[in-house]
């Protein structure tokens, strides 16, 4: 056994039960406390092995798009959750989960940190069909969170409906299928009020 290695993965391990501590925009269905990125990465993951057989275009690899989707917010543990229409935080963004992603994969065996920083990066890219796939799903989650929690939390940006599409628009380039479920989506939520009027 190499111990040097297990040591290296179980620091890792230990060093990423953090991102249960890292809360998002979100609320959980109760609406008794906002999401935790931990579990939303989660609800990715099993929003890709559900959706991916139907929606997503065949050169998809399934597989692919969990590990990129389980890794994806792990650079919060350092860089913190940057909600999306905050432009002051995205404009730091990229530095602070650079530096958080050579930092906390940097606790992994070599070979484990390459691969986790190659997906990492892949996914904030988005020009893979894998990515844009991975990010279409991570983008449609926070739409549907909108809308089965009566907007409790996102009501006080006073968003627009056409700002939410703007920034998911992408969704149709990655997924028809996924695309008309989110305008849906956005389409009820705006109807109900979550949304400041256009």
């Amino acid at each position: 056994m190499n111990t040097e290695r297990l040591t290296k993965q179980i620091d890792f391990l230990i060093e990423v039960e953090k991102l249960k501590t890292i809360y998002r925009q979100n609320m959980v269905f109760d609406r008794s406390r906002h999401e935790n990125s931990a579990e939303h990465s989660w609800h990715l993951v099993l929003m890709a092995l559900i959706l991916t057989d139907t929606t997503a275009d065949p050169s998809v690899d399934k597989a692919v798009v969990m590990e990129m989707l389980l890794i994806h917010d792990i650079v919060e543990i350092d860089a913190g959750d940057t909600f999306l229409y905050d432009e002051t935080g995205c404009a730091t963004k990229e530095d602070r989960e650079t530096r958080a992603a050579q930092r906390i994969f940097g606790l992994l065996p070599d070979d484990q940190k390459q691969r986790a920083i190659a997906l990492w990066q892949e996914f904030d890219e988005r020009k893979t069909p894998n990515a844009l796939f991975a990010a279409a799903l991570d983008n449609m989650q926070p739409v549907l969170n909108h809308y089965i929690n009566g907007g409790s939390a996102i009501r006080h940006h006073a968003l627009t409906r056409s700002q939410i599409i703007e920034k998911k628009q992408f969704i149709q380039q990655a997924s028809p299928a996924l695309w008309q479920i989110t305008l849906e989506y956005i389409n009820k939520s705006a109807e109900a009020g979550f949304y400041t009027p256009d």
